[in-house]
């Protein structure tokens, strides 16, 4: 019933930006988390940043100071704002979302690929 769908995913420059957007089916506040995270090829899947439905925010340390997530409640939707990129940031990222009573919901993925 839950339906999660990534957007935004593409190819950068280095030091380039992005901005990632997680449309969900229902409100976001609905939620206990929702967060964004990534695989690279060959590499575990891995958090990249979290928030919750009382808007507490946490990222990884590679990502801190460059990325920043969101949420704008009338669309649902959660976003995913990426700055000053690095190559090694290159992977699927994917949209996660955890309510009270199931889950853990993941979206199709989105393609982020960084390079010259």
């Amino acid at each position: 019933q839950v339906q999660l769908v990534e957007s935004g995913g593409g190819l950068v420059q280095p030091g380039g930006s992005l901005r990632l957007s997680c449309a969900a089916s229902r409100s976001t506040f609905s939620f206990t988390t929702m967060g964004w995270y990534r695989q690279a090829p060959g590499k575990q899947r891995e958090v990249v940043a979290v928030i919750s439905s009382t808007d507490s925010i946490n990222y990884a340390d590679s990502v801190k100071g460059r990325f920043t997530i969101s949420r704008d409640s009338a669309k649902n939707t959660v976003y995913l704002q990426m700055n000053s990129l690095k190559p090694e940031d290159t992977a699927v990222y994917y949209c996660k979302a955890v309510r009270p009573t199931g889950g853990p919901y993941w979206g199709q993925g989105t393609q982020v690929t960084v390079s010259s």
